[in-house]
């Protein structure tokens, strides 16, 4: 036994010490193959236990002993539940004989040892009370030697084994109720016993300041568990326990354990709160103003968790505005207003306010005086909040060093901002738009055109958009003039001046204009100088965001008002500029988006179309150059330009797609818009037909993005796209035949059978398109769900095209799409055991959407369906793919992703009920009936069952 526990010993110290990493990789596996062999138990139990070692490796050595404990306790928490009783009790004994040996060692040793004690108490299932057998041997470990410091450790760490749901697998939560209700049961014990501590000390080798800490933390411990939850609440104030909790505070080295204490017993005795309030005076005149004159940041932050738990269990006490509730608010204040390097006191009192502002809001006050006494009481209090925030929301000198290169905020800064949001809106609504905007703008913000607090205008910016919808819902205006000043400043500067620290004030006075963009775009004097301040924000990568969304907001509200030729033509100059700029393609769109509605909106339809040429020339020139036959050799001769120009093509696709999609939507039907879009079809369809018949269409981005321009054009011309149907559905087809990886061709083709489907006259045409993607390499490739599961994209491209086709097709087009029907829902039951969620969805809308549109063709009577065939369609289709999709839905229900897909499973049984309710009265009976659905229901469980 010595001479394993020698080798342990080995391991252990080159492990820790080893220089050579291959001795330390070498170590670490041997320990580990120990730790998973039956000797460990044995091994590890002895290292704790004697005493009587001889070898220099075993003679108090802490790693060995601490990795000895630590062995225990994993192998109690894997393997403890096969222990029998008498090893178990066996091993109890010994780890508190361990617990008793190193009480007055390594304080984390003792916890080790504690915790596996804790953890194998819990695998005591043969004991029927083994939480109370614990606490008999705790008693007797108390006579021991430097007991009590043991018995107080496993105090401490037994509620909190109990309370982690995560510390043991194997126990279940029922169990572990039972458990915690066997521990409340001591808590009379445990109480007296921590106050015995209290009044007479314990160990001598304990200092005064650990034995508090360590009573501090037992207590916190048991106030997790609810051990306070059986003392009557009017004699917890007054208890030993809660008087020693509130007088650790006085004392540094255990004020941390002392506030998480309080602030727990708060949080669950709401009597508490009231006892603390009127000790408020005492905690601010003691330990707050002492600490914010010291800067003890730790102290400083303590109260103010504290103080803000107090305020949030007795809003109501706090609305009585007594001298207490007063003081605890001023309190609060002074924590925020403390100029921390972080943010987090003042982060920690937002829910206080929070709290606070929502009681008062959502009181009913019908009393005018009340009102009154109200008002009088909290709108100072609140107007000084508004004030402190001012100082913490800036950018603070000591956490922000402008040289030019840090666009960023501090992240304290940024998270504490976006928390701060939800008070700003409630203080905004308490103290009225009219007060708050008037804090927002008290004092000047430019001294002088030569120096301007650009701190203070930022963080007053923010503050300003934070509230924006609160301002315009009151409707007080302000003056815009400052936002003007500010506006002419920065876009006078030079573009290498607009760095660090002015392009965060640049973008914060973007995000205003954009909140308040109605408001904004009422003087036309100000409609230039704005649009060239987002013009030259937009250049800047920081801004751009910001600029862009504000410019389309600002666009929404001014159309009319730029319709000049000299705003249009800033406009066609902001649009060219788009592609040197190389925006991110969400601030493109939010460009050519407000571009194209201010177009839309023009009267003169000449005009109009002319500025849409103008605006989408560079497009088609780029485009153009890509695909002209004389450039494609000298382009892949050089990698990095044709990778290049393929890029810039596909943005400035990207780019056409945008202008289409907002012709959608903004384009007014008194101006005629079929005209203006068929004049801008006539340019574009050839140039893109060009393109899907070249070389470079093989790139699955340009193929992306003249899939996505196309079908927004589609869109928005509607029916009088018609006339290219023919030719744009034969390219879809024929591209994806020929890159059957790029299913942006099929998801295309769906967006045109949902415009067209209903037309007769293409009904030859879909069937030829829905022939062509379902005899595809790649669609007949999908025969198992391993299959579909690499190809997900193009499961939902054809079973979304499959779903279109049902639902817009005219009646004669389906009946005549029996059999591609059957292996489209072949293909789909095999889809929808897919392990990809989205694939295998997409496969059971489909089948749906197919039971669907067919019972109600079946329910219809006989004289609506000349010949019946797409009755007759319908029968023959589910008599011949059902026993396949119940199969495969009776699988996918096994499977690991099983519960998301239960509902759709249901509705595709319910469907096929359906089907054979109604043939039972018809002579489709003896092909589909509930006898025959029976037979496939069985097949099906027994085959799975089977497997």
């Amino acid at each position: 036994m010595e001479l394993q526990m020698i080798k342990v010993a080995q391991a252990v110290h080159v492990l820790n010490h080893d220089t050579q990493s291959c001795n330390r990789f070498a170590a670490n596996q041997w320990l580990v193959q120990f730790q998973q062999s039956d000797a460990a138990w044995d091994i590890a139990t002895s290292i704790l236990t004697s005493s009587d070692h001889h070898h220099p490796f075993l003679l108090s050595d802490y790693e060995v002993e601490f990795f000895a404990a630590q062995i225990l306790k994993r192998k109690i928490q894997n393997e403890g539940y096969n222990l029998h009783l008498g090893a178990k009790d066996a091993l109890l004994n010994a780890l508190l004989l361990a617990a008793q040996r190193f009480s007055s060692g390594h304080p984390q040793l003792l916890t080790q040892i504690c915790l596996a004690i804790s953890t194998l108490v819990l695998h005591a299932v043969e004991h029927v009370k083994p939480i109370e057998k614990l606490f008999y041997s705790l008693q007797s470990l108390r006579f021991q030697n430097n007991g009590n410091t043991a018995v107080l450790e496993m105090l401490t760490v037994l509620p909190e084994i109990i309370e982690d749901q995560n510390s043991d697998c194997h126990i279940t939560s029922a169990r572990r109720y039972d458990y915690g209700q066997e521990l409340l049961a001591h808590t009379p014990m445990v109480l007296e016993f921590l106050m015995q501590q209290i009044d007479e000390g314990f160990e001598s080798h304990i200092q005064h300041h650990d034995r508090s800490r360590k009573i501090l933390r037992c207590l916190l411990s048991w106030v997790r568990a609810g051990c306070f939850s059986e003392i009557p609440p009017g004699s917890l104030p007054s208890h030993p326990l809660f008087n020693f909790v509130f007088s650790s505070l006085q004392v540094a080295s255990s004020f941390d354990l002392a506030v998480e204490a309080l602030v727990e017993l708060v949080s669950r005795h709401e009597g508490l709160s009231q006892v603390l309030l009127c000790r408020i005076g005492l905690l601010k005149e003691a330990l707050l103003f002492p600490a914010l004159k010291s800067g003890d940041e730790k102290v400083i932050g303590g109260l103010a968790c504290l103080l803000s738990e107090i305020g949030q269990a007795i809003p109501f006490l706090i609305m009585e505005a007594n001298p207490d509730a007063l003081a605890l608010a001023d309190g609060l204040l002074s924590c925020i207003r403390f100029p921390s390097e972080d943010w987090e006191i003042a982060d920690s009192t937002l829910q206080f306010w929070c709290s606070l502002a929502g009681y008062i809001l959502g009181l009913e006050v019908d009393d005018a005086e009340n009102r009154k006494n109200l008002e009088e009481c909290f709108v100072p209090i609140f107007s000084a909040l508004v004030d402190a925030l001012l100082l913490r929301v800036k950018v603070d000198d000591s956490t922000y060093n402008d040289n030019g290169c840090i666009l960023d905020l501090p992240n304290g800064l940024e998270q504490f901002r976006m928390n701060l949001v939800e008070l700003l809106v409630d203080t905004c609504q308490l103290l009225g738009s009219a007060l708050f905007i008037q804090k927002i703008f008290l004092g000047s913000w430019m001294s002088s055109s030569m120096h301007i607090a650009w701190k203070d205008v930022e963080a007053k910016l923010f503050m300003l958009n934070a509230v924006a919808e609160v301002v315009l819902k009151e409707g007080h205006h302000f003056d815009i003039t400052i936002i003007m000043q500010l506006v002419m400043i920065l876009s006078s500067k030079a573009s290498a001046d607009l760095r660090g620290f002015t392009c965060i004030v640049y973008k914060s006075l973007a995000d205003v204009i954009g909140s308040y963009a109605k408001w904004m775009s009422a003087p036309q004097t100000n409609t230039r100088p704005l649009i060239l301040f987002f013009g030259t924000g937009i250049r800047q990568p920081f801004c751009s965001s910001a600029c862009a969304v504000a410019f389309r907001k600002f666009c929404e509200e001014a159309a009319e008002i730029l319709h000049e030729l000299s705003n249009l033509e800033i406009l066609i100059w902001m649009g060219e500029g788009l592609e040197e700029r190389k925006l991110p393609l969400e601030d493109e769109d939010e460009v050519v988006g407000a571009i194209t509605l201010i177009f839309c909106s023009i009267p003169d339809k000449k005009l109009m179309y002319n500025l849409f040429v103008r605006f989408l020339s560079p497009s088609y020139e780029t485009i153009e150059k890509l695909i002209e036959e004389d450039n494609v050799h000298a382009l892949r001769q050089n990698p990095s330009t044709y990778i290049e120009s393929i890029s810039s093509a596909g943005r400035e696709l990207h780019r056409i797609g945008t202008v289409f999609s907002y012709l959608t939507t903004h384009l007014s039907p008194a101006l005629g818009p079929d005209e203006s879009i068929l004049e801008l079809l006539d340019v574009f369809w050839p140039m893109l037909e060009k393109l899907f018949l070249s070389k470079h269409i093989e790139s699955a981005s340009l193929s992306t993005a003249a899939c996505r321009a196309l079908a927004l054009a589609i869109q928005a011309s509607g029916q009088k796209f018609g006339i290219l149907l023919p030719k744009v559905l034969d390219s879809m087809s024929s591209n994806f035949i020929s890159f059957q990886s790029h299913e942006c061709y099929i998801r295309t083709a769906s967006v045109i059978v949902e415009e067209f489907g209903s037309k007769e006259e293409y009904g030859p045409l879909f069937i030829r398109t829905f022939e062509r993607f379902t005899s595809s390499t790649s669609v007949m490739a999908l025969t198992s769900s391993y299959i579909c599961d690499q190809e997900p994209d193009l499961v939902e491209a054809y079973t979304n095209f499959a779903s279109a086709y049902v639902r817009s097709c005219p009646k004669e087009v389906l009946a005549a799409s029996g059999s591609l029907f059957q292996v489209s829902l072949q293909k789909a039951g095999i889809c929808c055991t897919a392990l990809h969620r989205g694939a295998a969805l997409s496969a059971m809308s489909y089948m749906i959407c197919f039971f669907e549109v067919g019972v109600a063709f079946l329910v219809e009577p006989e004289a609506s369906t000349p010949g019946r065939s797409i009755q007759d369609m319908v029968i023959r289709v589910i008599s011949l793919s059902s026993e396949g999709i119940i199969s495969n839905l009776v699988y996918a229900l096994l499977g690991v992703s099983a519960m998301s897909r239960v509902h759709k499973a249901a509705t595709i049984l319910q469907q096929l009920g359906a089907v054979c309710s109604l043939s039972e009265r018809r002579e489709w009976k003896t092909v589909v009936c509930w006898e025959i659905l029976h037979r496939w229901l069985y097949s099906a469980v027994i085959a799975d069952a089977a497997c």
